[in-house]
């Protein structure tokens, strides 16, 4: 069923699996599947807003455009490579690191990615409810409403995700199409001749270094995503053409939607993505520009289900690694209503000005995943290459321990390196301060966590974790002795 909800084994089309094991009798779905998948879910405004950063620090729209698209191209990289773990080990991407951390060491992403979860899902319905003009009226609403959309698509779950994603990505690739080519037949590529009291655009190094760092950490942030959705594909899948579909849906949207943030952001004085969008889209005839910006609105509620339901995947895992809790579709709905709760109470109770500080959240929350992501796949495809003891993760006291001091320890040091690179709106690092605010640090995350977690781990006794790594879940008959 390529185009449509697979039903469970017990015939309900709410998704039964939440943090356990995927039995191969339960394997289906495509690899080019994921192409549209990641395709719509980076296609959303907070990735053109993205865009807009270039313009605002002095850089020229070529120069935006180049920066956006190197920095997309780096940090997709590190993201698409955690495709292959899914339907290697057929578990949710963040459970993965009790191998790496320990069940309750890797508490310390699992916060860090809850934050980033919730915060991202604030995000998206705070600009769904300005994309149907209901900001910041009515909000006690449309608030929860929108929420609730997006909980119910969650609880509904994997299947239903993909479809929408599926059939989103060719409304937003024609929409924005249209959209795309009316704002650049109107402003064109170059970059406008400012006014006589605003800043010449042109080459701007730390400028340039600034929009490669947030374009490759923002698609880094997507690590923490990837195999809840590929962890249901048949376990034999081409890893090169699965690691390729996530990469080219992912890395298009963004440079896509980076570049026209920039060309707008560039020509329009105080740009609101909205707003810019409403605009460009008015170009072609009155009226399409709001069409435009509520297919817009279509695609947050999708990525909202996503962040929802990975939100209740990574809780969950947290929970159960210090309170035991079984895996069932109650399990699933419940994680997934409070998810809906305490973004609501945050989407009601934060400041209407955050939208202007969010930025600085989201890379603050990156800071805390880019040596995770590191440690992750560094121990996934150099140290165990794969091979795993799956029954041991899906427990709380398997073989790989409560606290693995040597994950904890790269991870750890890895951050305390990135701290002197960091470049936010409350702090500025030395070496930031040398860049005239450059921030290199995911950079430096990656390399010191990875390469000390690949030294640390000569000691493990990788033979013997094979030996159990051939025992299976219990919830898997055709694998289990």
């Amino acid at each position: 069923m390529p185009d449509s909800v697979q039903p469970s084994p017990t015939g309900s089309v709410i998704e039964a699996h939440s943090i356990d094991f995927v039995p191969e009798s339960e394997r289906h779905g495509k690899v080019w599947h994921q192409g549209p998948f990641w395709f719509a879910g980076n296609f959303v405004l907070p990735t053109m807003v993205t865009g807009f950063i270039g313009p605002s620090l002095g850089l020229s729209v070529s120069y935006c455009i180049l920066a956006s698209t190197l920095g997309v191209c780096v940090g997709t990289f590190f993201m698409a490579f955690h495709a292959n773990q899914g339907p290697r080990m057929g578990l949710p991407q963040m459970i993965q690191s009790r191998a790496q951390f320990g069940s309750r060491g890797a508490i310390v992403p699992f916060a860090a990615t809850v934050f980033v979860y919730v915060g991202f899902l604030v995000f998206d319905v705070i600009l769904a409810a300005q994309g149907i003009g209901l900001y910041p009226e009515a909000t006690l609403l449309w608030y929860p409403l929108l929420i609730a959309v997006s909980i119910v698509i969650a609880v509904i779950g994997h299947d239903l995700l993909h479809v929408v994603q599926r059939w989103l990505t060719i409304l937003l690739v024609v929409v924005f199409a249209v959209v795309t080519i009316a704002a650049v037949g109107h402003f064109g590529l170059s970059t406008p001749v400012p006014a006589e009291d605003g800043p010449m655009l042109g080459w701007n190094a730390p400028a340039f270094l600034a929009v490669f760092s947030l374009a490759a950490g923002y698609n880094i942030s997507y690590a923490v995503y990837v195999s809840d959705y590929t962890r249901y594909l048949p376990a034999n899948v081409s890893a090169p053409k699965l690691i390729a579909a996530v990469y080219s849906g992912a890395a298009f949207s963004a440079v896509w939607l980076m570049a026209l943030g920039a060309v707008l952001s560039a020509n329009i004085a105080d740009a609101d993505p909205i707003e810019a969008i409403r605009f460009s889209g008015n170009l072609v005839f009155p009226g399409f520009g709001t069409f435009a910006v509520l297919v817009a609105v279509l695609a947050l509620l999708s990525i909202m289900g996503v962040n929802a339901y990975g939100a209740m995947l990574t809780g969950a895992t947290a929970v159960d690694a210090f309170r035991g809790v079984t895996p069932t579709r109650r399990l699933r709905v419940a994680g997934l209503v409070i998810v809906g709760l305490v973004s609501l109470l945050v989407a009601l109770l934060i400041p209407e000005h955050y939208l202007g500080s969010f930025n600085s959240f989201v890379l603050l929350m990156l800071y805390f995943l880019i040596p995770w992501t590191a440690v992750n796949l560094v121990d996934f495809y150099l140290v165990r290459r794969g091979r795993y003891a799956i029954a041991d993760i899906v427990k709380a006291d398997g073989i790989y321990g409560r606290w693995s001091w040597r994950g904890l320890l790269a991870y750890t040091l890895g951050f305390l390196a990135m701290i002197p690179f960091f470049s936010l709106s409350f702090y500025v690092g030395p070496v930031a301060e040398l860049l005239d605010g450059g921030d290199l640090s995911f950079v430096v995350g990656l390399v010191v966590s990875g390469a000390l977690y690949l030294a640390l781990s000569r000691g493990v006794d990788v033979t013997a974790e094979r030996r159990h790594a051939t025992s299976a879940p219990a919830n898997d008959p055709e694998r289990a002795s």
